[in-house]
C-alpha cells in the first residue's frame, strides 16, 4: 500500500473521531442518571477564582472539548494535507502525537477513540516505513 492512502485512512479515521468528539462535547450536560445529572449541575453552578476569573469547572471542560474538536480537525487535514507532499520528520512527530493521545483516550476515556486514534497512529507510522523503503 503506499504511504499516502495510508495517510489518508489515518485522516478519515482522526475526521471520525472528531465527528465522535464533537457529538460527545454538544451534548455532555444531557445526564444519563440523575446522580451524573447533579454533578453536571455542580459543575456549571459552583464558581471558583482562577487567575483572576471567576469560572466554573463546566467552562473548563467546554473549553477543553472545543480545544480538542480544533486539534483533531488540525490532525486530520494535516494528514490528508500532508499525504500529497510527505515530510518524514512531520510524519514521525505526527505518528508519535498520535499514539500518545491514543495511550491518554485508553487510560482516561473509552475505547472506541482511543482505538479510532490509535489505527491513525498505526497508519502513519506504516506510511513512514513503507516511504522509508521506497527511498532505499
Amino acid at each position: 500500500m503506499k504511504p499516502k492512502v495510508l495517510l489518508r485512512i489515518a485522516a478519515i479515521f482522526i475526521l471520525l473521531h472528531t465527528i465522535g468528539h464533537t457529538m460527545g462535547a454538544l451534548t455532555w450536560t444531557e445526564p444519563p442518571t440523575p446522580k451524573v445529572g447533579t454533578v453536571i449541575i455542580g459543575m456549571q453552578t459552583e464558581h471558583f477564582d482562577f487567575m483572576g476569573r471567576s469560572v466554573t469547572l463546566a467552562a473548563f471542560f467546554n473549553g477543553y472539548g472545543i480545544s480538542m474538536i480544533l486539534v483533531l480537525l488540525f490532525a486530520a487535514l494535516q494528514l490528508w494535507l500532508l499525504s500529497n507532499i510527505f515530510s518524514k520528520p512531520m510524519m514521525v512527530l505526527m505518528s508519535i502525537f498520535l499514539a500518545g493521545l491514543a495511550i491518554v483516550e485508553f487510560i482516561y476515556f473509552f475505547p472506541l477513540p482511543a482505538i479510532l486514534t490509535g489505527v491513525a497512529a498505526v497508519c502513519t507510522g506504516f506510511s513512514v516505513a513503507l516511504h522509508k523503503q521506497k527511498s532505499i
